[in-house]
C-alpha cells in the first residue's frame, strides 16, 4: 500500500480515532486526511503536479506532518531540510533537488531571503507563522482557501515519495530517493517486530527531517492504526512530564538521549507506566546505559540498525529474545550479511562490511548514478559499517569502514569539514577526526597545519567553521601541528594524529 492508501483507509475505518497529539492540539484520522488533501490541492492550485519537488524547512510542528502526507497524496516528492543547516548548505539542497516549492518556518525566513535570488528552480515560498513580503505566500491562507476533497492523482508504490539528503565522503550531501513502497514496507516491518497494535501511542522526540522520525514514529503508528505524539523539541527536563501527560507506549531515541534521561532527577514524581518499549539507533548503545535504563524505567529497549539509504531500519532486536550489545536480526522481508572486499559472504565471527538487501533499499541517489552504482552492488546496499554475525544470526557493529563521526546520533563526515577548513587562506592541510567523548560518544576534532607566520588561535578557526557549517558539524577543538603524518603515497594518517600522546592527554 502507498502512504496515501494507508491514511485514507484509516480515515474511513476509524474516522474519529485520534491519530495526532501536539501540545493541546489533536487530530483524528479523518481530520488529518482532510489537512493532507488541503496541502495537495493547495499546491496544485499553485501549479504543482505529480513528481514536483517540495522542500520542507520545518522543525517538529504539525505543518510538517500535513505536508508530508499532502505531498505524498498527490504524487509530489517531499524533501526535508535540517533546520540547523547554514545558508550555503540549504542553497545546495534546493538547487540540487531542483525544488519548485518550499514550505519554511518563519524563524528561517531571513535565511531563505538571503539566498532566494540564487535558487535556480524555486517558484513559490510558503511561510508558516510569520508576516510575508510580496514574493511569498502564507501557508495558512493556502490551507484555508482550498478544497479538502481527495486529489484526483494516481499514486503507486514505485513512485518516489521523498528525497533524504545525507552527507557523504565526497563532501557534498547526496539525496537518497525513497519510494512509497520503501516507506510502507519498512514501517510495516517495524510494526511486526515491535508487536505494535492500534493501542500503541508513539512519541516522536527526534527531528522529523530524519527518516527515524518519519518512519518509526509517524508511519509505523499510522500502519498499525495507532497514534503519535509530536514533541516540538526534545528536552530532558520536560520529557517525563510529557510522558505523564500523553501516556505514550513507545518512543525512539539515540544513546545520548537515553544517557541524559537516565541522569535526569525527579523522575519518580511522574507516571511512566505507559511506556512499553523504546527503540534505540543511530549509534551503539553503551551496555551500562542500556541495563540501567531498563531497570529504572521498566521499559524494554529494542536496539536496532539502519540508514537513510535503507529507509530507516534494517535490523532490530526481537522483544522476546534480545541480546544487549547487538543490533538484532534482520527485519522480516530483508536480508543482511557480512562480506569481505570481494563481496564474499563471511561466516559467523568474522568481521566485514554489513550489506543490506530488500524492499527498503532506496531507488538510488538523485542525479548521482556514480554514487548509486558504488553503493548498491547487485541489489545489495553497502553500508560502510563493519560488523560480524553470531551463530544465532544476531548482528554486531564493531567499527566504521567510512570515516563518519557519530556525535550524539548525528552523522558527521570529516571531508565536508576539511573542505571548509581548506578554504581558509592560512590553512596548508587539515584533517578532521572523531575523538571519544563521555557525553556525545564522539566529538569532532580538527588538526590543522598552518602557513608559516600564521596566528594559532583556536577560537578563530572554530568561529570560521561556525560561519560555514551547521553547529553540530563544527569541531569542538583544534590542534595545530607542524607536519601531518603521512603514508608513502601521501595520505594523511589520521589514526596517528588521534593516538599522538599530545592530543590523547587533553
Amino acid at each position: 500500500m502507498t502512504i496515501r492508501e494507508v491514511l485514507e483507509k484509516n480515515a474511513i475505518e476509524k474516522p474519529s480515532k485520534i491519530y495526532f497529539y501536539y501540545d493541546e492540539m489533536t487530530h483524528t484520522y479523518s481530520e488529518m486526511d482532510r489537512f493532507a488533501n488541503r496541502v495537495a490541492n493547495g499546491l496544485a492550485s499553485l501549479g504543482a503536479k505529480k513528481g514536483d519537488h517540495v522542500c520542507l524547512l520545518l522543525t517538529n510542528i504539525p505543518e510538517f506532518i500535513y505536508c508530508m502526507y499532502g505531498t505524498t497524496k498527490s504524487g509530489m516528492v517531499f524533501i526535508p531540510i535540517n533546520p540547523a543547516l547554514q545558508a550555503d548548505e540549504v542553497l545546495y539542497i534546493l538547487n540540487n533537488c531542483e525544488a519548485k516549492y518550499l514550505v519554511v518556518e518563519g524563524s528561517h525566513l531571513e535565511l531563505i531571503r538571503s539566498i532566494r535570488d540564487k535558487c535556480e528552480y524555486l517558484k513559490d515560498v510558503l511561510v508558516v507563522g510569520k508576516e510575508i513580503s510580496k514574493d511569498e505566500l502564507m501557508f495558512s491562507e493556502m490551507m484555508s482557501s482550498t478544497s479538502d476533497d481527495p486529489p484526483s492523482v494516481k499514486v503507486v508504490n514505485d513512485d518516489v515519495a521523498s528525497i533524504i539528503y545525507t552527507s557523504g565522503t565526497t563532501g557534498r550531501p547526496k539525496g537518497a530517493m525513497l519510494t512509497h513502497g520503501n516507506y510502507m514496507f519498512d514501517a510495516s516491518a517495524i510494526v511486526k517486530r515491535a508487536q505494535m497494535t492500534e493501542n500503541d501511542r508513539f512519541m516522536c522526540i527526534l527531528p522529523l527531517f530524519h527518516v527515524n522520525g518519519q518512519v518509526a514514529t509517524t508511519l509505523a503508528p499510522l500502519y498499525a492504526g495507532g497514534s503519535m505524539v509530536l514533541v516540538h523539541r526534545f528536552s530532558a527536563s520536560t520529557f517525563f512530564q510529557t510522558v505523564d501527560k500523553f501516556k505514550p507506549t513507545a518512543f525512539s531515541a539515540v544513546p545520548t538521549i537515553y544517557a541524559m534521561l537516565l541522569n535526569t532527577p525527579g523522575t519518580e514524581q511522574y507516571d511512566l507506566k505507559s511506556l512499553r518499549f523504546c527503540i534505540c539507533g543511530a549509534a551503539p548503545m553503551p551496555v551500562e546505559v542500556f541495563k540501567n535504563f531498563e531497570k529504572k524505567f521498566n521499559a524494554s529497549i529494542l536496539e536496532g540498525y539502519g540508514l537513510s539509504e535503507g529507509t530507516c531500519a534494517s535490523s532490530v532486536n526481537p522483544l522476546e529474545k534480545k541480546k544487549i550489545g547487538s543490533i538484532g536480526t534482520p527485519l522480516e522481508g530483508q536480508d543482511m550479511k557480512i562480506v569481505d572486499a570481494n563481496e564474499k559472504e563471511l561466516p559467523p565471527g568474522e568481521t566485514g562490511e554489513i550489506v543490506v538487501k530488500g524492499p527498503n533499499v532506496m531507488v538510488g541517489y538523485y542525479k548521482n548514478p556514480e554514487a548509486t552504482a558504488a553503493t548498491i552492488v547487485n541489489e545489495w546496499l553497502h553500508t560502510g559499517d563493519l560488523g560480524h554475525i553470531d551463530e544465532d544470526g544476531f548482528f554486531y557493529i564493531v567499527g566504521r569502514k567510512k570515516e563518519m563521526i557519530i556525535r550524539g546520533g548525528e552523522n558527521i563526515y570529516p571531508k565536508e569539514i576539511e573542505e571548509v577548513l581548506y578554504q581558509h587562506a592560512d590553512v596548508v592541510e587539515a584533517a578532521v577526526c572523531g575523538v571519544p567523548d563521555k557525553f556525545y560518544g564522539e566529538e569532532v576534532k580538527a588538526f590543522i597545519q598552518l602557513r608559516p607566520g600564521s596566528a594559532k588561535s583556536e577560537k578563530d578557526y572554530l568561529d570560521y567553521c561556525f560561519s560555514k557549517l551547521a553547529r553540530y558539524k563544527c569541531p569542538k577543538s583544534v590542534a595545530f601541528v607542524d607536519e601531518m603524518p603521512k603514508t608513502a603515497t601521501g595520505k594523511i594518517q589520521k589514526r596517528k594524529l588521534i593516538e599522538d600522546p599530545r592530543w590523547t592527554a587533553e
